[in-house]
């Protein structure tokens, strides 16, 4: 599943170890999951978008091409 988790974390000058922080995961957590080397549970993925700010649909859209 890909996903925009870096480009909104990074929109928001929040680190990955912040975001894991806030999320009560690792911070290896969060870079698996921006890798697509790890899908989050539904609530990590609701715990995501609440604290970067987004909708889940925004987080998890995928990346058009242009």
């Amino acid at each position: 599943m890909k996903n925009r988790i870096k480009e909104f974390r990074e929109k928001g000058n929040i680190s990955q170890g912040r975001l894991a922080e806030l999320c009560k995961v690792s911070r290896q957590t969060i870079n698996a999951i921006e890798n697509n080397k790890y899908d989050p549970s539904l609530q990590l993925a609701f715990d995501l978008a609440g604290n970067l700010g987004v909708t889940i649909d925004e987080l998890f859209q995928p990346y058009s091409e242009e």
